[in-house]
């Protein structure tokens, strides 16, 4: 029946994260890296598309175009609706790139009116009178504050859009959402016919998701957390729109070597990492030393860790630390060297027989993706709420990967993805 929802996310850890979770409802899910070289008609559409782009902290400018090219495509697919996928933490700086991405997507599509809803209640990220909270904090009290590259220090998502886009900035609370579908519309459509364009949505449980589902279903353009999309698979099986329901496939065999590679700062991953390192071959990058002499240390001690055991390659780091590298290096230069280094390290395990990838935080991931040359991914079973494995082919090889967004997943991920996937195969 053609695709009916196309989807651009701003990181490859956000597109598995959203593939994940619209793949619940039993709808056949395309996870595609980058914006395809083949032409749509050359491929096999399915109805529900999403392509999987590095652009969340690029320059303004590249990642509106970058999207842009992902909507041409999209839409030369035949989508009949898209949605813009971006962090649940509203990861972006003053300048972009959620309001100006959204806001290009918009005019592309002769929108007037869409939505921000980067709730995700299951992960503990919810909205409440449009600030929005990370477990019972703030945003701008959770970790999220000493994120190396994009600081989130205010929680009210009005605040943070307003100066990213050129319409007027509304909110619909929660007290609207509770009233249910026809409120919300009713509400929306209020606010329209004021000239507001962009309209943060309150969500603090999945029942408000469900209501705003039902209400914006039918807009040309929403956006959001990969949560709030999620009950639209079963919205368009309901309505006839979709009647593709793919039995998912049973995984690949892959070989047993496994390697978990983290760039991400954050406090999950700073915890993941810790409870790993007893299990596993580990190596510290360390970007002052990258920046001095290159990464040529660690794949040496890699090429001489044996393919089938696990190991860990991190640069993930506390924020005192954090701060005096990017002091000393500056904030993009310190994570481009940390991403190249990654990147190259995949690659080596790679041709060295590894065939498990667990990958955490987003820039990562997409680094790390890119070197490997993965251009589509299957998505398998989920490990943690947002988090599935994948199934993919790199340099000629079959490989399983999870791309894990640096906040998710419990203290022991690492150790539970590595188990899942044995377990599976």
């Amino acid at each position: 029946m053609g695709v009916e929802l196309g989807c651009v996310a701003d990181d490859f850890t956000g597109a598995t994260d959203l593939a994940g979770l619209l793949a619940r409802s039993g709808v056949r899910v395309s996870l595609r890296m980058g914006v395809p070289d083949t032409a749509p008609e050359a491929c096999d559409l399915a109805g529900i598309e999403v392509i999987a782009l590095k652009c969340r902290t690029e320059p303004v400018d590249e990642a509106v175009a970058e999207t842009c090219a992902a909507l041409d495509w999209l839409k030369r697919a035949g989508a009949r609706r898209y949605f813009w996928k971006y962090c649940s933490t509203f990861d972006s700086t003053a300048d972009g790139n959620i309001g100006p991405v959204a806001e290009a997507l918009m005019a592309d599509l002769g929108a007037s009116q869409t939505i921000y809803c980067p709730a995700f209640p299951e992960n503990g990220r919810s909205i409440f009178m449009g600030n929005l909270f990370v477990g019972e904090l703030p945003l701008a009290e959770s970790p999220m504050k000493d994120h190396p590259l994009t600081p989130m220090r205010d929680s009210n998502l009005m605040r943070l859009l307003t100066p990213q886009v050129t319409g007027a900035v509304g909110l619909v609370n929660r007290l609207t959402v509770a009233r249910g579908a026809e409120a919300l519309k009713a509400r929306l459509d209020m606010l329209a016919a004021e000239g507001v364009s962009h309209v943060v949505v309150d969500a603090v449980a999945d029942a408000d998701l469900q209501v705003i589902a039902e209400a914006c279903r039918d807009m040309p353009l929403m956006t959001g957390g990969s949560a709030v999309a999620m009950p639209l698979p079963a919205i368009y099986l309901r309505e006839g729109l979709i009647t593709e329901a793919a039995k998912r496939a049973a995984p690949p065999q892959v070989g047993p070597g496994a390697i978990v590679l983290s760039g991400s700062c954050s406090a999950m991953t700073r915890a993941q990492v810790a409870a790993f390192l007893p299990q596993a071959a580990a190596f510290k990058l360390d970007p002052l030393a990258l920046a001095a002499d290159g990464v040529q240390l660690a794949r040496e001690w890699l090429a001489a860790q044996p393919a089938d055991t696990a190991k860990i390659v991190f640069a993930t780091a506390e924020p005192d630390e954090v701060a005096r590298v990017q002091a000393e290096l500056g904030g993009a230069r310190a994570g481009a060297l940390v991403e190249a280094a990654l990147a190259q390290l995949a690659v080596d395990a790679r041709d060295g027989g590894t065939r498990r990838f667990v990958i955490a935080g987003g820039e990562t991931s997409g680094a790390v993706t890119k070197a490997l040359g993965v251009t589509a991914m299957e998505v398998g079973e989920e490990i943690a709420p947002g988090v599935p494995w994948t199934w993919c082919m790199s340099g000629g090889r079959q490989i399983a990967m999870t791309l894990k967004s640096g906040n998710f997943g419990s203290e022991g991920f690492f150790a539970e993805a590595l188990a899942r996937l044995k377990a599976m195969t």
